[in-house]
């Protein structure tokens, strides 16, 4: 999804993308052009396989893999899209998503994190990814009234999720198996379902031989218009102009500083 279509309907989430990537394919991904935002965050998810990542901010370095999350929260602007790099392995199969920011910070600081999966959170077979579900809450400092989590239901099992008041705006999306969603709702691998309007449970169910591995977003509905840029998404046009300034900006100082590419090949996020 992209915020010109059903982003307008399912706002706060605005933009959805499954990466699939076969060994030669991951091998080429360090071509990926780096790209600006603002007015967003964007969360990265890996189901399969795993990305390194270096991040000379804080010193650290490691793996992202199943249950991990990069967190970018690009608000007045950054510029990003080669700080992962592929590990050796034979495939990566992972979802991008972006978050709308509320109007408080969508012009704001911008930040970055990786975390791990042995420091992320989980309730039942979900990693809570963003948000809090069952009390137990993310690492990730994302906007109050946004829940966004990892599952893999095994063959057969069964899983409710109960949003909380006010979370009205809901949907799923899977990367692999089958799931049935009720009144005769099959979803397969690469579909996305969104879900009616409210606050009733939602009881899913893994329906086939493999492992049901997707994520679902629940939320309080993102009460503004969505004012698009090419890799931005704002509150208002006053807001946009404010955030495509901030990135021409950085895009000049990211020619000045030449070349930025890391010892592990990645290049840091410019913010």
């Amino acid at each position: 999804m992209s915020p010109s279509d059903l982003g307008q309907a399912i706002k706060p989430f605005v933009f959805l993308d499954i990466f699939d990537a076969d060994r030669h394919t991951v091998q080429t991904m360090a071509g990926m052009p780096l790209h600006p935002h603002s007015g967003i965050a964007t969360v990265t998810v890996p189901v399969e396989g795993a990305f390194r990542y270096e991040d000379p901010d804080s010193g650290t370095s490691g793996t992202l893999g199943y249950g991990a999350v990069e967190w970018a929260q690009a608000g007045g602007g950054m510029w990003h899209g080669q700080e992962l790099s592929a590990a050796d392995v034979p495939r990566i199969q992972g979802f991008q998503l972006w978050l709308a920011l509320p109007a408080e910070l969508e012009n704001g600081e911008s930040e970055s994190r990786y975390i791990e999966a042995q420091h992320m959170r989980q309730a039942g077979p979900a990693h809570v990814i963003v948000g809090s579900h069952e009390g137990v809450k993310s690492p990730v400092p994302a906007p109050e009234g946004i829940t966004y989590l990892l599952v893999t239901l095994k063959s057969g099992e069964r899983w409710t999720y109960q949003p909380p008041t006010g979370y009205t705006v809901g949907w799923l999306a899977l990367a692999k198996g089958k799931l049935n969603a009720g009144a005769d709702t099959l979803v397969s691998g690469g579909e996305m379902v969104v879900f009616e309007q409210g606050e009733i449970p939602i009881t899913l169910e893994a329906a086939s031989d493999a492992d049901a591995v997707f994520v679902l977003g629940s939320a309080v509905p993102h009460p503004h218009p969505l004012h698009l840029g090419y890799y931005s998404v704002h509150t208002s046009a006053q807001a946009l102009e404010a955030g495509e300034r901030r990135i021409a900006e950085l895009g000049k100082k990211l020619k000045e500083l030449g070349n930025r590419r890391t010892a592990s090949g990645t290049i840091p996020v410019l913010r």
